[in-house]
């Protein structure tokens, strides 16, 4: 994160806080101590805040299909480099769980911060509706307090299968893939996750280079083809 994005965020955090202190007295100050530790970090959030969702929790013998980020110090490392980079690529194995990482790390941003838009893209819309209901279930999991303080526009069972509306103006939106499917949007960042299974990846890498302003991800297992050939800076003839 740049020194002058720091700096507004804690100006604006402040302002936020000094508004609720005055209103609320020490109880307002003391949720306010308690969303800044909670958000501020996104290692933190995801967690002690945050939980996603096993689907095999049965099988792995765990107690819940509902839990916290494990605390594996590469996840900070993720979330330290999505800060300093406009794009970044990712080659994963399915055991990481970079798609959650990747999720959690936009969602927050939405969540915290007014107005922002955030576009997901998969090669098809179940797979992308999948992509939202991380964002929704990351969002559902954390403590009422936390939700209260960042409200969605509407009850999480009311918004469509393809969004997640907050409050204060931000949009999940998820769409399949396809190029054209990009030119509509002007988000603040997009996530392009499975990439190496997208016939058009490379437009719609060129199309996000266009329209995004904040963070551009490339999200997939390594394969033949574009992607493979994009994170290697591999350049082929057309011939």
């Amino acid at each position: 994160m740049s020194i002058s994005k720091l700096k507004h965020m804690l100006k604006r955090l402040e302002t936020r806080v000094e508004a609720d202190a005055e209103r609320n007295g020490p109880a307002g100050e003391q949720l306010q101590k308690r969303l800044w530790e909670a958000t501020t970090d996104r290692f933190t959030w995801v967690t002690q805040y945050a939980k996603t969702k096993n689907e095999h929790w049965i099988e792995e013998g765990r107690p819940t299909p509902y839990e916290h980020f494990p605390p594996h110090p590469y996840f900070r490392s993720i979330f330290d480099l999505l800060d300093q980079s406009h794009v970044t690529w990712f080659e994963k194995s399915r055991d990481m769980m970079l798609s959650w990482a990747c999720v959690a790390y936009l969602t927050l941003g939405a969540m915290t911060n007014d107005s922002r838009g955030v576009l997901f893209q998969t090669q098809k819309e179940d797979k992308v509706i999948q992509l939202i209901d991380y964002a929704k279930c990351l969002y559902r999991t954390q403590p009422k307090w936390l939700r209260e303080a960042f409200p969605l526009a509407k009850p999480i069972e009311k918004q469509a299968d393809l969004q997640l509306q907050f409050a204060n103006g931000s949009c999940i939106t998820g769409i399949p893939g396809g190029a054209d499917q990009i030119r509509s949007y002007h988000p603040w960042s997009y996530l392009n996750d499975e990439s190496s299974f997208q016939p058009e990846a490379g437009e719609c890498f060129n199309e996000a280079l266009a329209v995004v302003k904040g963070k551009i991800i490339f999200n997939s297992s390594a394969g033949p083809g574009w992607y493979a050939d994009a994170r290697h800076d591999i350049i082929r003839s057309e011939d």
